[in-house]
């Protein structure tokens, strides 16, 4: 699909896209390592899908993150870049997806990764009180 034939649509009514801060510690593991680690968060909620984390990439361990070609296109978010988690002779492909440069309406999670929870060992995701 050319650049020019893709779709833009702007979340509303019909399919909400509620981006927000989540107040909990989220730890991603893969192959006995911690991907991400952060307090900063953001929970996606889109139309009926589920609830997805995204991580700040500075809070990630980029160097277990290989580029792959892969990518998808949201008419919602934009272009996605997926990469595949590596570590420990383990791999997971196209685990990790991110927008480099999101549609305006979904800015908030530019420079943000998320992780398919069916892909790594754990998404954990603790309130301020457990972790306590």
């Amino acid at each position: 699909m050319s650049e020019a034939a893709k779709p833009v649509k702007i979340p509303g009514p019909d399919h909400p896209i509620i981006v927000t801060r989540n107040a909990n510690h989220v730890v991603v593991r893969f192959a006995g390592h911690v991907v991400a680690d952060t307090r900063a968060a953001l929970t996606l909620k889109e139309a009926s899908y589920p609830a997805v984390l995204y991580i700040p990439r500075k809070d990630a361990d980029m160097a277990l993150l290989r580029r792959t070609e892969h990518a998808s296109y949201c008419p919602y978010k934009g272009d996605a870049s997926y990469f595949t988690l590596a570590a420990d002779g383990r791999e997971a492909a196209n685990a990790v997806w991110t927008y480099e440069h999101p549609h305006p309406a979904m800015a908030a999670i530019k420079d943000y990764l998320a992780f398919y929870p069916d892909r790594v060992d754990a998404i954990e995701e603790r309130s301020a009180a457990e972790a306590r």
